[in-house]
């Protein structure tokens, strides 16, 4: 019944993360692509360690083996039953069978591992290129053109923003469904603050401050930024938001790549159906080179097409990339752009896969890789899989040897206490010591009344014990002394003699009797006496 809960508690884990955890779920199994030679190397160290305990189980039958020896019929037979053994038997070839079955699937596991990571050097491709998130949101507020500006700076290839058009047809830059977090709008108009940005008109939107916010400790959008000057600050504190006109006029200073997401118009707004024009109709107007726009949106496209033919750009989720539609897209010679990788270890996976591009809010530290990491070449990891795997070896060899002889000593000192001295232990002669207490030897009757010594026959026996005869002795008129009154003290009794127990010979025992010898001292006391008394006759 515990097995079958624990069964059921794993799949309601299981479930419970592919429903709800299934982007970080699928982050898990993207990262052993990078990780895979190190967990293999680690769990082989965790396999050593687990051997001690493991080898040490499997001699946990030997202390009952060991005492079943000594039991009697009765108790082997009760030992049996219980089965104590012969389950321990079957829980140590249970944990060794799982134990050999594992050890040798991490030796294996080398065979299977297909990461990018590990292939010669001359076959690593470029460097992928940055395409700033929300320009570079670490360095100055989001989507604002200092952020852009920033990017610029680290070597941005790209930028990378969210578009809305507001109710008076401006395009401008924004990513959030309403102003709360990136403007102040709460202190200027508190009534509008969850309202949709793209019903506010543009003289409104360009009033609002959007990079106050950014330079309050409580507010920073990321734990591990780092610290702003005291001009960046100031810089930040004056920004607003800006429109796509401004980027476009950036990026074609720069000649920096624009990818855009465009937000579509909620109901009732004037470019509901239309929006997708305006906005191209907006980068037609700025000049800039059609080959420098990432088109991403998938509405109208015919129009798109037609008008801007060199738009051009696949972008894909790197979760949605690597299992499956990363090969045909290299084979089609498909120009690919990830979102969003932040970390090293992904960026360094990108740069194995040999992406193009990669779109990051991290392009400070990014910018900054020579080489990837965690890359090796063939011929070292395999060095280190036959030195890891042989190290583990000799480790594990050396554990099981250790408890082999520990156990080969624990039985030849059963083997040696087992038969200790029992073929002699009939020779030996057993001397008893007496009690301190007891030493009177030895004693007799002679004590309680003078007669009974004298018609006493000895008994043999192990020890001296004079019993009484049988023969009833006389009691004469006048051997009967009086009672007198009793006094009002006892005198104790002194021993006189010393008590000694002596073991007769058992060949000369011809009986189960002990004769037991002694002197009792005698005792004085006052003899009461009583006055006569006459009793009637019947």
């Amino acid at each position: 019944i515990l097995i079958l809960l624990v069964i059921l508690l794993c799949v309601i884990l299981l479930f419970i993360i592919c429903k709800f955890w299934k982007e970080r779920w699928q982050v898990a199994g993207l990262s052993l692509q990078i990780f895979s030679p190190y967990v293999h190397l680690f769990s082989i160290t965790v396999m050593v360690i687990l051997s001690w305990p493991v080898e040490g189980m499997s001699h946990r039958a030997e202390p009952f083996r060991m005492r079943r020896n000594r039991m009697t019929h009765s108790e082997k037979k009760r030992l049996k039953k219980c089965n104590v053994i012969t389950r321990l038997r079957g829980l140590q070839v249970a944990v060794g069978l799982l134990f050999l079955l594992i050890l040798l699937s991490l030796y294996l596991m080398p065979l299977g591992i297909n990461s990018p990571c590990i292939q010669e050097k001359e076959n690593l491709g470029p460097k992928p290129t940055f395409f700033g998130y929300r320009g570079a949101p670490m360095s100055g507020p989001e989507n604002t053109m200092m952020s852009f500006e920033k990017a610029a700076e680290h070597g941005a290839h790209g930028l990378e923003t969210d578009i809305y058009l507001s109710y008076d047809h401006v395009p401008f830059l924004m990513h959030d469904f309403d102003l709360r977090r990136t403007t102040n709008i709460r202190e200027v108009q508190p009534e509008s603050a969850f309202q949709n940005p793209a019903f506010f008109n543009w003289d409104f939107l360009s009033s609002l401050n959007a990079g106050k916010w950014f330079v309050k400790p409580e507010l920073r959008p990321f734990y591990n930024m780092k610290p702003l000057s005291e001009a960046d600050k100031e810089r930040a504190r004056n920004q607003s938001i800006p429109t796509l006109a401004d980027l476009l006029t950036l990026a074609k200073k720069e000649r920096k790549f624009v990818i855009f997401d465009l937000r579509s118009p909620p109901p009732k707004h004037p470019l509901r159906h239309t929006f997708v024009r305006q906005v191209v109709s907006v980068i037609l107007a700025s000049k800039i080179e059609q080959q420098l726009i990432f088109w991403l949106p998938t509405h109208d496209m015919q129009y798109v097409r037609s008008v801007a033919p060199d738009f051009h750009i696949i972008n894909v989720n790197y979760r949605r990339l690597f299992p499956n539609g990363l090969r045909d897209y290299k084979a089609a010679n498909i120009r690919i752009n990830i979102y969003t990788a932040n970390g090293p270890w992904l960026f360094s996976l990108a740069w194995c896969s040999r992406i193009n591009s990669v779109t990051t809010d991290n392009i400070g530290l990014l910018s900054q890789l020579n080489h990837p990491h965690f890359f090796t070449t063939p011929r070292s990891y395999m060095f280190m899989w036959l030195l890891a795997d042989t190290i583990s070896v000799l480790f594990i060899i050396t554990i099981f040897c250790f408890h082999w002889r520990r156990k080969t000593k624990k039985e030849k000192l059963f083997e040696t206490s087992k038969n200790p001295t029992d073929t002699h232990s009939g020779n030996l002669h057993i001397s008893i010591k007496s009690p301190a207490q007891v030493v009177e030897r030895p004693w007799t009757l002679a004590a309680l009344h003078p007669a009974l010594p004298k018609s006493g026959k000895e008994q043999q026996g192990h020890s001296n014990f004079v019993a009484a005869s049988k023969k009833l002795v006389p009691i004469k008129n006048n051997a009967v002394t009086p009672l007198k009154p009793a006094k009002h003290y006892i005198q104790s009794p002194t021993p006189t003699t010393v008590f000694e127990l002596t073991r007769a010979p058992t060949r000369q025992a011809t009986t189960s009797e002990a004769t037991f010898q002694t002197t009792l001292p005698t005792l004085k006391a006052d003899k009461p006496t009583m006055p006569p008394v006459e009793v009637p006759y019947p």
